[in-house]
């Protein structure tokens, strides 16, 4: 239904806001509280993300056999995002643009999810 729908858009928006302040801000807050080095540096939080990014995108982006254009490039997009989210986790094309490829993940998926949201769910 639209409202379970427009839930797991505004689920995954938190979810990539919380996957760039593990990326950009626990890095620079670790380098003055060294107790926050390791949840900086922990890769299973990648994981976790995608783990969690996966089911919430699917689930916000289906829509009844919804074939319209607009759905299509979203689906198109999330996929990209996804994909850089879990190069990120790999660590590829390497360890240096890691933090980057992940954060362009992370934007894309919000920038997918918020558009979805404004725009509505038509599932005819």
């Amino acid at each position: 239904s639209t409202t379970v729908a427009r839930r797991f858009d505004t689920l995954a928006v938190v979810l990539s806001g919380a996957c760039l302040v593990h990326c950009l801000l626990l890095p620079i807050a670790a380098a003055f509280l060294p107790l926050l080095s390791h949840a900086a540096n922990a890769e299973w939080v990648h994981w976790v993300f995608v783990a969690l990014a996966v089911p919430t995108s699917f689930l916000a982006l289906r829509h009844h056999g919804n074939r319209s254009l607009r759905i299509v490039l979203l689906r198109v997009a999330a996929t990209l995002g996804l994909v850089f989210l879990v190069c990120g986790a790999l660590g590829w094309p390497s360890h240096a643009t890691e933090t980057l490829v992940t954060v362009l993940g992370g934007l894309i998926l919000a920038s997918v999810h918020i558009v979805n949201y404004a725009t509505g769910h038509n599932a005819a």
